[in-house]
This record gives structure tokens, sequence and C-alpha cells, in this order.
């Protein structure tokens, strides 16, 4: 059978039919928890015309409410749509339409800069996050949406925990004391998974190693299949030219990814999940097969192998998604776009998918 179309199966994604008593009904629309991202820049903006836009899925802000409703302003959507709730039951009672702004979202002392965020909003960001994370934690909500964060302005805000602070991935792995974490895109072209993260790209040799290889195709595997690919077809990419050249240009794909490919396997085997896994592949191999359909997802090495194909086959629509948690996280594929803040011209096609895949997963579960 062929996986479904994600477009159709993320716009049903808050519209489950469930069964009781004999007749169908309708389940209630999914609660999603978003922290807005950095005040300084676009995140506010794409927060509120994303939560205001999409369908079947009830959106909780979590930032500060002057904020919000300056980019309610900027991006043109009525300020009677923003409600302030502190709790469950008014979040329930949200009417079609309405977007929800947490009442104990830390506040600013004074409106953001547009491009200049400061010590204080640093700090403010990293509340956000945390606060999210525990509303859906807790059970109020039943997904995470982070968006777009400044990782400097946090690092060097002062505020408990913010020094160690790489990215959410990190961050959230950690705060959820979650065994392994995998850093994932997910867009209509292109489904990738990373080895490794937030890495110097000197460090990432000695970072790639069987069982970090395994981590990513194990949950790479694992999402596709919440997406709806019955066997997914994964490749793992090489690090070197030419998968290594035998060894030529570097011998990390014969000693460290080929047995990793072999643990994923051997994982996937005891999980009961089927999937085949093929590699180590040439990277731009991989990638170009991928975006023709012929495989289902790819296993990147660092970074920017993902991020490159990521944003050329799906800027604006790609989702970031971190596996492994407890929890389901997911957020926008771009940064604060402080050149754009203020504007009311930033983009919130990657908000809005990034909610709908957040909803529809939290149904898989």
């Amino acid at each position: 059978m062929k996986s479904p179309d994600r477009r159709a199966s993320r716009a049903a994604a808050g519209a489950v039919a469930v069964r009781g008593g004999g007749r169908s009904r309708r389940a209630a629309p999914p609660i999603v928890a978003i922290s807005v991202g950095c005040p300084s820049g676009v995140g506010p903006e794409v927060a509120v015309a994303g939560a205001a836009s999409v369908e079947n899925v009830r959106c909780v802000l979590v930032g500060d409410e002057a904020i919000l409703r300056r980019a309610a302003r900027l991006v043109r959507v009525a300020a009677r749509r923003l409600v302030v709730v502190d709790g469950s039951a008014a979040i329930e009672q949200l009417a079609p339409g309405e977007v929800g702004v947490w009442a104990g979202s830390t506040r600013l002392s004074r409106p953001s800069a547009f491009g200049r965020p400061e010590a204080e909003e640093g700090a403010a960001q990293l509340a956000w996050i945390d606060t999210a994370t525990d509303l859906v934690r807790k059970g109020v909500a039943a997904a995470l949406v982070t968006g777009p964060a400044s990782k400097h302005a946090i690092a060097t805000s002062g505020a408990p925990g913010s020094a160690d602070f790489l990215g959410h991935t990190e961050h959230l792995g950690r705060r959820l004391r979650a065994r392994e974490v995998t850093m994932a895109f997910a867009s209509g072209k292109l489904v990738t998974a990373l080895v490794t993260t937030h890495v110097p790209l000197r460090e990432v040799p000695e970072a790639v190693n069987p069982r970090e290889v395994a981590r990513a195709a194990v949950w790479l595997a694992r999402l596709l299949s919440d997406l709806g690919r019955e066997k997914p077809r994964v490749a793992v990419a090489a690090l070197n030219p030419h998968a290594g050249e035998g060894g030529l240009l570097g011998d990390e794909e014969q000693l460290r990814i080929a047995p990793g490919i072999r643990l994923a396997s051997r994982r996937l085997a005891r999980s009961g999940l089927a999937a085949e896994l093929t590699g180590p592949v040439g990277a731009e191999t991989a990638f170009r097969l991928a975006a023709r359909g012929a495989l289902d997802g790819v296993v990147a090495m660092y970074h920017d192998q993902a991020t490159i194909p990521s944003k050329l086959l799906g800027f604006g629509e790609a989702v970031n998604v971190t596996l492994g948690l407890p929890i389901v996280r997911t957020s926008v594929d771009h940064g604060t776009a402080y050149d754009l803040a203020g504007t009311g011209r930033a983009d919130p096609r990657g908000m809005r998918e990034a909610i709908a895949l957040a909803a529809q997963l939290a149904a898989a579960r």
C-alpha cells in the first residue's frame, strides 16, 4: 500500500474519528503548546499567524502577552482572537478561531527591540521553552512546538542553565532526561535525521560512531512508520566523498558507519519494525534518490549535510522534529530572521506545518 499524502494526513491531524457507545464521534482537537521564540525576531509573528490559521488544533502560545498582541497587529490577526488562558478548563473553552495565550508566561519589563535581543530576552526565551515543555509533560497539551530562538541570546543571558544551551534538541534531551535524542527534518520531499547536531565540523569524524549511527537510523525509521510508511526505505549517508572510496578517502565508512547500520538493523528487528537500511551511500546519491522518491529517508552524518538539501527541497515547509523524547516536539526550520522582524512579512507556513505535524505525531502515539 502506498504511503498517504503527508499534506492530507496533516490536515486531518486534529479530526480523528473515535468510537463509543456504538456510534462514531469526532475527537476533540488536540492541544499544542507553542513557545514563541525570540521576541526580537519573527517568532511571535509566525507563531500568532500560524496558530490563527491552522485548523483542527487548539493552540496555546507561551510568551509575553504584550509582545504577542504587537505581533497580532503586525500580521493582522484580530486582538479578540488572543485569549488568556490559565489551565485546561480555559483551554477547553477556546472557541474555533481563538488562540490561547498562557497566563503563566514570563513577562518582559519593556517591549523588546526588533533585531536586538538583550539578556532579558534571552532569559525569557529559555523560560518560555521550559514552560511550554512542562505544559506537555503535565498533560495540559499533547505536543510542543518551538519558535525560532536565538542560541546566543539564551547562552549569554545569565539565566540558570543557559550557559550550556546549544539548541532545543540538546536542552530538551537534558531537561526531559531522554536516553537518546535525534534531530530530524521532515517535508513532503525529504525526511532526514542527523547523527551529529551542533558540533564543530572538525569534531564530526570522532563523534560519528556505531552507536550514534544506529540511534539516528532507528529513530528515523520510527518516524517514517508514524508518517505512514509500512516498510521504510532508509539510506545511511557516508561521511567522506564517494563513501570513502574503499578507504582511500577515509575509513569512517568501514569502521564506524557500516557497524552502526548493522546495529540499527538488530535494534529494529528486536522492536518488530520492518525497515530497509542501505549504506553507507555517498551523500549526494542518497539525497538525490530520496528527492525523486526512491527512498523514504536519509541518515546524515552532520548538520549541514542534512540541512542544505532539506532547505533546498522544502524551505518554508520543512519541520524540525526531535525524536526520542517522551513528548512530541516539532519546530520551524528557520531562524530568528531579525531583518524581517517587525515587518509582518515573515512566512508562517513553516509554523503551520510544525503545528499540524505535531498534532499528527501526537495522534500516532
